[in-house]
């Protein structure tokens, strides 16, 4: 039996990053969240291998403005413990969102990407803002 290689891209192209801005306030949470991972990871390129990273740069807007839908704004519940007898704490969505919105997308995406080698790199290049302005404007060609 043939023994299959994850095809290599080529190491000599020089490539760059693209940049990627998205509006957290146009689409519900998770449908923004997936979107996001999978252009920081680079599935959608035509070089994508598991093992390198060839995704984009994405700056995500408006995350203060965050939607869901149903009842998750007051039913979804996020939990920390410190590992000392009796320290659950328990937030809701909405108390989460409103205190801290930006580290909330962050922790959520992180959740989403693949827990390997690969995953800090990655995270670094996701800049996430509150309002529509931002620093890193000059790395779009149609501003």
């Amino acid at each position: 039996m043939k023994r299959r290689k994850t095809p290599l891209a080529d190491s000599n192209k020089e490539y760059t990053r693209a940049w990627l801005e998205v509006d957290a306030s146009k689409e519900t949470f998770g449908r923004v969240v997936s979107l996001v991972a999978t252009h920081l990871i680079g599935k959608k390129k035509v070089q994508y291998t598991p093992h390198q990273d060839f995704g984009d740069n994405v700056v995500v807007t408006n995350v203060d403005k965050l939607k869901v839908t149903g009842n998750k704004r007051t039913d979804k519940k996020y939990y920390s413990h410190s590992w000392y007898p009796g320290s659950i704490k328990e937030k809701s969505f909405e108390e989460k969102a409103s205190k801290d919105p930006v580290s909330l997308f962050k922790k959520s995406v992180e959740m989403m990407l693949p827990k390997n080698k690969l995953a800090n790199e990655r995270l670094k290049r996701l800049k996430v803002v509150e309002g529509t302005d931002h620093p890193y404007k000059e790395h779009f060609s149609h501003n």
